[in-house]
């Protein structure tokens, strides 16, 4: 993944759908990045959108957000979308919160719903 911009995607088990129309509805912006995902929210991206150049990583719970972390705490990852679902409780939630630790410490741009991402997308393609 070195050389030229990484965009990581996750999304909760009941966000999946909206990050797939997300990719769909962005599709030109996101052609510009290499992407990183979860396994399933990958899957479902490149689903929508098979031209765009994702790479899967393990699924969340079986360590894909700590993958993600590790990304951006080495700078190959540099900016974070993540739609999180609030109401469904997550047995991995420290993972998740790990996450959202190093997106703020190594001050990546982070959208954590749809609303905010966005607003994002088009600033990072600037």
């Amino acid at each position: 993944m070195a050389g030229g911009k990484c965009l990581a995607l996750i999304a909760h088990d009941q966000k999946k759908n909206e990050m797939a129309e997300f990719a769909r509805r962005n599709r030109n912006q996101l052609s510009k990045w290499k992407i990183v995902a979860t396994g399933t929210t990958g899957g479902r991206v490149l689903d929508a959108v098979p031209d765009l150049d994702v790479t899967r990583l393990k699924s969340g719970p079986l360590g894909g957000d700590q993958q993600i972390g590790a990304l951006i705490s080495t700078g190959e990852v540099g900016a974070l979308i993540f739609f999180v679902d609030p109401l469904t409780p997550m047995p991995h939630d420290v993972d998740v919160k790990a996450l959202m630790r190093l997106a703020i410490v190594y001050d990546i741009p982070m959208a954590l719903n749809e609303a905010t991402a966005e607003k994002l997308i088009p600033t990072l393609n600037a």
